[in-house]
């Protein structure tokens, strides 16, 4: 069994989003303590055989391009020395500094080139840009000539504070933004368009009823036909954590 929804925290990572003010990450009491020797434990205990391991919400971009691109060259060459002091237990898909996209791809070509990445794990939204935002375009164009696996993962939306009500986002706000980011992928044709990404979606449960609903509105089929070839995962990517 291969867990492709498996986050990893450095500590280094941890101390940076604190600085950045994620004191309570989306809206959790607090960040989880992970350690490899935990996780392996845990993948043994229910019978996973490699974990593809990624960094989760909020990400890796604060604010700050420059930082945002050091942040994500640490914690990919972290998950890839993971890979090679536990051949066959862990493979990772990479961060990118979104929303910048030159950034993104410079990571992309280094993550690929040089570390071997499984793909590539992208937030549902970037400070609030969502995936078909046409600024996107050479991103997708980059993963496509690759068939890039990407596995799209939840994160807050950007209002928030207006939609959640001081409850965890991951609770209620983490599906419906992964619904909303597929969604924005289907009715701008990026699916059609770049048909080589494997698209593995986080926490998707709302896409079958919304797809039909959807197609609906439009009076054609294709949303739902687009959405069936996408992957969904479930869990919340710290089963292995604590």
């Amino acid at each position: 069994m291969i867990d492709l929804h498996a986050h990893f925290l450095l500590p280094e990572y941890v101390a940076a989003a604190e600085r950045a003010g994620h004191l309570r990450p989306d809206g959790m009491p607090g960040w989880p303590e992970w350690s490899v020797q935990k996780h392996l434990a845990e993948m043994d205990r229910t019978g996973i055989e490699k974990a593809v391991l990624s960094v989760p919400s909020p990400g890796v971009h604060f604010g700050d391009d420059f930082r945002a691109q050091v942040l994500a060259r640490r914690v990919n060459e972290a998950a890839a020395k993971l890979g090679r002091d536990h051949p066959g237990r862990f493979g990772f898909f990479a961060s990118l500094p979104l929303p910048d996209v030159e950034g993104a791809l410079v990571e992309i070509d280094y993550a690929y080139d040089v570390l071997h990445a499984d793909g590539v794990v992208l937030l549902s939204n970037a400070g609030g840009m969502y995936p078909g935002d046409p600024s996107w375009e050479p991103l997708w164009r980059a993963l496509d000539a690759r068939s890039a696996m990407v596995l799209l993962h939840p994160t807050s939306p950007p209002q928030w504070r207006q939609v959640a009500l001081d409850r965890p986002r991951p609770m209620i706000e983490f599906p419906f933004d992964t619904a909303r980011a597929v969604t924005d992928l289907a009715l701008t044709g990026v699916l059609t368009r770049h048909p080589g990404i494997r698209f593995v979606v986080a926490q998707g449960d709302l896409l079958p009823f919304l797809s039909e609903r959807i197609d609906l509105f439009h009076g054609t089929s294709s949303v739902a036909a687009q959405l069936k070839n996408l992957s969904c995962v479930s869990g919340s990517g710290y089963c292995c954590a604590a």
